[in-house]
């Protein structure tokens, strides 16, 4: 069953051939022998199939039930997804016994072609199990930790990459239990970069990243970016914990609760804890980054304005305002108990009035898509709000960049440019 979770579903055959085994399927219902009464029937089915689509399209805009506008890309194959759906569901009548078979089937075809569609514009579930929040791969061999261990000077200038190092990193998982907190965390993402896999490997920065939700704890889109930083960097790149903090059911709002669990706590000390013991890292928090995208991206900056003697380091890719933002009356009720003012205080511009003069070294990178405007107005708020509680600040907007892959893999590669310098990676720009 694994290598069924595990098929890549954005780039290789798999999505082609399913776009085409749905022309077949289609091309299979439409030829048949035409009459008034099929023709009509064929054209009510398709016509409401698609009405129906593009009123669910026009529903979940209006309800802002995603948190951001959906797309128009996203808008298209809702719409085509349900008139196919329409044609299958009307093949159903008056048909022979094989058209009735071909029929069912093409209803599920149809559903999962349209899945895998929107899937593929947003670029962010790289395999099957992923998109069904399912975490798939290999545990990770780690290397062995060396907390004793602390570097003579910024990598850049002590370290000399060995003969035979990996030109890339590696990527798998790692169960981090939830000693502290609980929480049913699924398996975390790792990243080991080539400076990790040698011997006599230098203990390296850590960044502790978040996905967003829906979404799963995968590291190959930071492993991506950080592979490229590397081989510019003698195979330099921190190390990688991608950490779950939605779990398995709902939106927690990277909060603690009797409702979501103890997302909070596993995050700010079950990954922590874990990651000092078992990771060959600098202890010094100086080296650390907590990190996140949409979700995951308020949730870093969250963290990081309540811990910022833990964490150093933020980088805000595309973050909301405030954890729970797209749900506040959800959130009150199942997370705060009800208690606004609680839900309040938890809002990340408040946490960072209330600590103002407490963050000298705390650096934050904000980053947002230049073509993302239900998040360019949060980034620019919590940012400002960072910047005024003393945190040295940078923000960009990615040029044209949506709330899809391109806002992720160019707020990775914008924030890593001003954190490697920070983490003694690279030389000063």
């Amino acid at each position: 069953m694994d290598v069924l979770w595990r098929l890549p579903v954005i780039d290789g055959p798999v999505p082609w051939i399913v776009y085409a085994l749905s022309i077949v399927l289609i091309i299979t219902l439409l030829a048949r022998k035409v009459t008034p009464r099929w023709l009509l029937r064929a054209v009510l089915g398709i016509g409401v199939g698609a009405g129906l689509g593009f009123g669910i399209y026009l529903l979940v805009n209006a309800m802002n039930a995603m948190g951001s506008p959906l797309p128009h890309e996203v808008g298209v194959w809702v719409i085509v997804a349900f008139a196919a759906l329409g044609l299958a569901v009307v093949s159903l009548w008056d048909s022979k016994v094989w058209r009735k078979i071909v029929a069912a089937f093409a209803i599920i075809w149809f559903a999962l072609s349209g899945i895998i569609g929107i899937n593929a514009f947003y670029g962010l579930n790289a395999t099957f199990g992923s998109i069904f929040g399912i975490v798939s791969g290999d545990a990770i061999p780690l290397p062995s930790p060396q907390p004793s261990q602390t570097n003579a000077g910024p990598l850049y200038k002590t370290w000399m990459p060995p003969a035979g190092m990996p030109e890339k990193g590696t990527q798998g998982t790692q169960v981090i239990p939830g000693t502290a907190s609980g929480f049913d965390a699924r398996p975390a993402g790792i990243y080991l970069p080539p400076a990790a896999q040698v011997e006599n490997a230098p203990a390296l920065p850590l960044v502790i990243m978040m996905m967003g939700y829906p979404g799963n704890p995968d590291p190959s889109y930071i492993g991506a970016v950080l592979d490229d930083f590397a081989a510019k960097n003698k195979g330099l790149a921190p190390i990688v914990v991608v950490a779950d903090q939605i779990g398995n059911g709902s939106d927690p709002a990277c909060a603690d609760s009797q409702a979501f669990g103890n997302a909070e706590t596993y995050i700010k000390t079950d990954v922590v804890d874990w990651a000092k013991k078992n990771l060959p890292i600098i202890q010094d928090p100086k080296y650390w980054v907590i990190a996140g995208y949409s979700n995951g991206g308020g949730c870093a900056i969250k963290y990081g304005a309540q811990e910022p003697g833990v964490f150093k380091n933020i980088l805000d890719i595309s973050g909301e305002e405030f954890p729970g933002s797209e749900d506040v009356d959800g959130i009150t009720t199942n997370v705060y108990g009800g208690d606004a003012a609680k839900f309040d205080a938890s809002k990340t511009v408040n946490i960072l009035a209330a600590g103002k003069g407490t963050y000298q070294g705390v650096t934050a990178v904000f980053t947002v898509g230049g073509s993302d405007p239900g998040f360019i107005p949060a980034a620019q708020k919590v940012s400002a709000a960072a910047e005024d509680a003393g945190m040295t600040v940078s923000y960009t907007e990615i040029p044209g960049a949506g709330h899809v892959i391109d806002g992720l893999n160019g707020g990775l590669q914008a924030g890593f440019a001003v954190l490697y310098p920070v983490l003694g990676l690279s030389a000063p720009q």
